[in-house]
């Protein structure tokens, strides 16, 4: 390994660890504040990656990040809602009949190219972003220096008067700083593919399946199981099942044959994908939930997936790894510009808010008790609405008092629906 320390000539205001959507975020924000920014990335993009069911949240900070236009322009599948289905009850959340203002309608996306895109964007405004870089020590004892490897096995160094964690489920600093916890949820694996779907339009009327709507559908048997589908803009789907690991089967069982096994078991999951056709090879995520001792101090934070994920039923990881970067950048110009923060105050407890309502329903969908509400067939329309923006994304929406008391109100219903 050849060495090259270039902390002198390299000193930036801000450096970011990963270029996916918090990270392209961040660093579009901190740009547009006139701030030094560098963007080190492990991979090669486009890359492949799951979260790919946007909510319309999201919508508010891609336009802060002045990408919504190349967002919009970029050919994704529309997507206006959410569609649940189990043991032959159907029923769906349109996220334009919702509580909290802002927009109603998003996307469904290959994340290879959408966090492509947003990094290109980023990149295009003027942010400096490396691809090929392993951030592999980080020293926190003066001004923060990152340790990097890049492709060619070269190692430099880096200092900066802060670093922003938009590692995903790389989760740089919290292993290097040891920073990891165990999350209070449960372990559960996903396997999942893309898929050739080849849904023609009578199976759509006969199914009532709709492209512009990710499909939930829950294991006949077993409430603790369930897919989800992705509709893509080209005839293509994302294919997912997530469990407890114990309950996916045996790991010595090819991931595919797994994956259709448990599709098979649900009819009308199975029925829809009869003349689908797997076109990528399956992946398997183990143990995905994850939580942190710290979510920043005066010089570091984590954003998304690299303090906390929850569970992909909501779709809720790339809104939380945006609204993190968002909040983040806004604290970090706040103590940039002289102002005493406090990391825990600003940032972490006010992010928390919404992760913790998201985190209220992830339970109450595996203990059964949002099933319930959800598939409930006569919902008071205003309840609805409330419960729509959450699952919209808007969980940070203080009118809301699904959000404000999101665990008493779940309950609340729950007993009125039984």
């Amino acid at each position: 390994m050849t060495h090259s320390n270039l902390a002198g000539s390299c000193r930036y205001d801000v450096v970011i660890i990963g270029a996916g959507p918090s990270g392209s975020i961040a660093a579009s924000l901190l740009h547009q504040q006139g701030k030094r920014v560098l963007v080190l990335e492990k991979q090669h993009f486009p890359r492949f990656s799951i979260g790919e069911s946007l909510l319309p949240c999201c919508m508010q900070v891609i336009q802060e990040a002045n990408m919504l236009e190349a967002v919009n322009a970029a050919g994704f599948q529309f997507k206006n809602g959410a569609a649940f289905n189990a043991n032959g009850r159907a029923t769906l959340f349109d996220f334009t009949d919702k509580f909290t203002p802002g927009p109603g309608t998003t996307f469904q996306v290959q994340r290879g190219e959408f966090d492509k895109l947003l990094a290109d964007t980023a990149a295009e405004q003027g942010v400096e972003i490396r691809y090929g870089q392993t951030v592999t020590a980080v020293d926190l004892s003066g001004a923060p220096r990152l340790t990097v490897v890049d492709d060619t096995q070269t190692e430099f160094e880096v200092e900066c008067e802060f670093i922003l964690d938009a590692s995903g489920f790389g989760r740089v600093l919290p292993r290097l700083l040891d920073l990891e916890k165990p999350s209070n949820l449960p372990s559960r694996s996903a396997i999942f593919t893309h898929i050739r779907d080849n849904i023609d339009q009578v199976e759509m009327e006969d199914y009532l399946f709709d492209r512009d709507k990710i499909l939930i559908s829950v294991h006949p048997v077993n409430r603790d199981i369930w897919y989800w589908l992705i509709p893509f803009s080209d005839g293509r789907c994302s294919l997912g099942v997530v469990g407890e690991p114990h309950l996916l089967g045996d790991e010595g069982e090819p991931l595919e044959e797994t994956l259709m096994r448990l599709v098979n078991e649900e009819p009308r999951l199975n029925r829809l994908l009869s003349k689908s056709t797997i076109i990528r090879d399956c992946g398997r995520l183990n143990g995905y939930s994850a939580n942190v001792s710290t979510l920043g101090c005066d010089k570091f934070a984590l954003l998304g997936n690299a303090g906390e994920f929850l569970d992909p039923v909501f779709s809720s990881g790339v809104t939380i790894a945006m609204q993190s970067a968002s909040m983040a950048v806004k604290t970090l110009v706040r103590q940039f510009d002289g102002e005493t923060v406090d990391w825990q105050q600003d940032y972490a407890t006010p992010l928390m808010r919404g992760v913790d309502t998201f985190r209220t329903y992830v339970q109450a969908w595996y203990d059964g008790h949002f099933q319930d509400v959800i598939f409930y067939q006569n919902p008071n329309p205003k309840i609805k609405q409330m419960i729509c923006s959450i699952l919209a994304g808007y969980a940070w929406d203080e009118n809301n008092p699904f959000v404000t008391e999101s665990e008493r109100r779940l309950n609340m219903v729950v007993e009125l629906c039984r």
